[in-house]
């Protein structure tokens, strides 16, 4: 009979903590099997987090963070900026059409 693996809650980690596990593997002294597993990490997800730092601007995870919360705060920033255009071109045309 199979053993059923029961879901573990999902966990969430600091940024610094996955740049820690990142340069943990970069030093060369263990695997990211070994790594991982010393650290109770799937190896799927401390693959993901040396990805992303490899394709970060900066080579690090804070900085991705970062780059990921300005991106965040730009597109909220851009989505009022073109209401508030839009509002504007309405006013527009209703002043032009009240006075034309």
């Amino acid at each position: 009979m199979k053993k059923s693996k029961s879901k573990r809650a999902r966990r969430n980690f600091t940024a610094e903590y996955k740049q820690n596990v990142v340069d943990l593997v970069a030093r060369g002294e263990k695997s990211v099997n070994e790594i991982s597993r010393d650290l109770d990490l799937s190896e799927s997800a401390v693959r993901r987090w040396i990805k992303l730092a490899e394709h970060s601007d900066k080579g690090s995870l804070v900085a991705h963070e970062a780059e990921s919360e300005e991106l965040r705060r730009l597109r909220a920033e851009i989505r009022v900026l073109k209401q508030e255009r839009e509002i504007l071109v309405k006013a527009a045309a209703f002043v032009c059409h009240e006075h034309g």
